[in-house]
């Protein structure tokens, strides 16, 4: 990933009270502010507000921490371009049985609301309800939120995530 996409995916995961602290430095930071020579001075300190938390790292072309397709691999095996969930989004709808567990821990996570996880939880079947959640709230909660399912899942539905990683 090139640096300004790096940056860009960095800042988009923030968390509102890190995205705060980011503006604040970059605002009274003691050098002048980034310019276009200056630009990898914004990346270093990202990385200085632990933006590792955030679910991105940047990498050099080439370095080894680059994934196959050129992007830096995450945890959940996937690329920067389509997410583990959303790669196997139709096996996972049709194959997960555990939706309520899923929506329990998600709502103990903070990845979807009380009001969310009381309109899926009414939703008939399964199938139903795993289309409402990639519809809605794993739509808006972004690649780190994802990953939350993602985790989820790996403990919730072990067997099915091992399946789906064969199948690559």
């Amino acid at each position: 990933m090139d640096k300004r996409k790096a940056v860009k995916r960095m800042l988009s995961n923030l968390s509102t009270s890190n995205f705060a602290e980011f503006r604040h430095e970059l605002v009274h930071r003691k050098k002048e502010p980034l310019g276009r020579a200056q630009q990898g001075g914004g990346e270093k300190l990202l990385r200085d507000h632990r933006v590792k938390d955030a679910g991105v790292e940047y990498s050099e072309p080439g370095s080894r921490n680059m994934g196959a397709t050129g992007g830096p691999a995450s945890e959940n095996g996937s690329r920067d371009s389509e997410h583990f969930v959303d790669k196997h989004r139709t096996e996972l709808v049709n194959r997960v049985n555990c939706v309520a567990d899923i929506l329990d821990q998600l709502l103990a996570k903070k990845v979807i609301t009380q009001s969310i996880y009381d309109e899926i939880l009414v939703i008939p079947t399964s199938q139903k309800q795993m289309r409402e959640l990639f519809s809605g709230p794993l739509k808006s909660a972004g690649p780190r939120g994802k990953d939350v399912f993602y985790g989820i899942l790996e403990k919730e539905e072990k067997y099915l995530i091992d399946d789906l990683k064969g199948k690559k």
